[in-house]
């Protein structure tokens, strides 16, 4: 099973590393002058200072500045005298070191206070880089400090974990997108998606941490060409191209029949087909397939794929090809109405694929549209893209790839620079492949093609057994609690 390697682990302070909760709670009950209680939890732990100091100013009067004035000091001088590491923090900073798995230090805590207690750590060498709440312009439970600390880290947040201890600082780090174990210090935390809860840091190793991260899950959109015939020794080019990619989830368009079956049984791979078009292969089981088994040359297939504890469900779809509105464009000039409504065809065959993908679990849909995206060209709202953004779904390539002048990401066509009527005219290059997702998250997308193809005719002997660039997107999956 794929995880997504684990890239750091982000420490909160408070609570977490050290026990300095209790010292936090005496401070505040020292400035307020009673005892607190259980309903005094939600402005008191996990807070910033100038937060609890401007709830204690509503109820005694005092100027809030003033209050955190002394917040600070009552806190900072019960750090200095008083300060003791949580179970377990230190042998988990000292494995991770040894490891060479790179740390950050996330507090709401101010800069002043920080520096005390990573000192009393052994000094600030033991974190790469440091947050607090003097560095971001808003603190827990806003995602900032957690997305700081990944920009200074130079990491993905979906690829850490964060280790806290209130509700407050889980809060934080989930909404940045980390996964969190969380070690709660004096008010319980619930286990939930992408969360698990331990009673303390003791024999927590870095490997365990890793354990915790999300599935990773690389899906391919790839048109076969007739299933590949067009190119000698085309079923071997294809099984090199998936292995060297290192793919989970392949859609396929012109399957010429019997290509996904005979390229998952080649793999060791599951495989679902309909039609004489399409299919799907994984190296994840699949456990239902989707729509119409027998469906026709243009249409749409899906599976549900199981991948660890998630489901997700894939479906591929190919789509009519006439008539061509980048051929109408470029050759015969029409205007942006009238290609539009030519796209009637193919509008009615995406309506139909969307209306049968449920929306019971995360949903990637792969395909040769055989239209452009109304991402890529302003001039014209191209509607077969626009109705699955409609429904829910997102581009992962512009997800990755916003600015479409940079990174146009064509598809159409690696061994077409001229069009095929003898003509000379220069063929227009556009994307019209897509991996298009609901739900989940994307890490990375990109075209692919392998070695440098010959154009049309002279294709037999390509390394690239296709007139289509493939489209590759990494996604990440959430992940339940585990037990670590």
């Amino acid at each position: 099973m794929t995880r997504l390697p684990l890239q750091a682990v982000l420490f909160d302070m408070d609570g977490t590393l050290v026990d300095t909760e209790r010292l936090w709670w005496e401070a505040v009950e020292q400035v307020a002058g009673r005892t607190l209680t259980e309903a005094d939890r939600p402005e008191v732990l996990g807070r910033p200072v100038e937060h609890t100091a401007a709830w204690l100013a509503a109820a005694i009067g005092t100027p809030a500045e003033t209050l955190a004035e002394v917040l600070h000091r009552e806190f900072a001088d019960r750090v200095r005298t008083g300060i003791v590491p949580r179970p377990g923090a230190l042998d988990l900073l000292d494995a991770l070191a040894r490891e060479s798995v790179p740390t950050a230090l996330v507090t709401a805590s101010p800069r002043a206070v920080a520096d005390i207690v990573l000192e009393a750590l052994g000094g600030a060498s033991r974190f790469a880089v440091s947050v607090t709440t003097d560095d971001t312009e808003r603190t827990k439970p806003a995602p900032d400090p957690y997305l700081a600390a990944c920009r200074g880290l130079g990491v993905d947040p979906s690829a850490c974990v964060a280790v806290e201890d209130t509700e407050t600082g889980v809060a934080s780090a989930e909404a940045a997108g980390c996964a969190v174990l969380a070690v709660p210090s004096l008010a319980p935390i619930e286990a939930g998606p992408g969360r698990t809860v331990l009673a303390s840091l003791t024999g927590v190793t870095p490997g365990q941490l890793g354990a915790l991260l999300p599935h990773r899950l690389r899906v391919m959109t790839w048109n076969l060409w007739y299933g590949g015939t067009k190119v000698h020794d085309h079923r071997a080019k294809q099984l090199k191209a998936i292995a060297e990619t290192d793919v989970d989830v392949v859609g396929l368009q012109e399957t010429y029949g019997t290509a996904a079956e005979e390229l998952a049984e080649a793999l060791g791979w599951h495989h679902h087909r309909a039609g004489e078009n399409l299919g799907i292969i994984s190296r994840h089981p699949i456990t239902a397939p989707l729509g119409d088994p027998d469906v026709g040359f243009y249409g749409a297939a899906g599976a549900r794929i199981a991948v660890g504890d998630q489901e997700v469900d894939v479906w591929t779809v190919h789509l009519d090809y006439t008539p061509y509105g980048p051929y109408e464009s470029a050759f015969d000039g029409l205007p942006a109405g009238d290609l539009i409504a030519h796209e009637e065809v193919r509008l009615d065959q995406m309506r139909d694929t969307l209306r049968r993908i449920d929306d019971v679990v995360p949903a990637v849909l792969v395909g040769d549209f055989n239209s452009p995206s109304h991402l890529d060209r302003p001039d014209v709202e191209w509607p077969v893209t626009k109705a699955a953004e409609e429904a829910g779904f997102r581009d992962s390539y512009r997800e990755a790839h916003p600015d479409p002048v940079r990174d146009p990401g064509h598809t159409w066509s690696p061994i077409h620079d001229e069009h095929e009527d003898g003509s000379g005219r220069p063929e227009p290059q556009d994307r019209i492949d897509f991996v298009l997702h609901r739900g989940l998250r994307v890490l990375d997308s990109e075209t692919y093609v392998c070695g440098t193809p010959r154009t049309w005719p002279d294709v037999e002997h390509n390394d690239w057994p296709s007139d289509h660039a493939a489209v590759i997107t990494t996604f990440s999956l959430g992940s339940g609690p585990r037990p670590v």
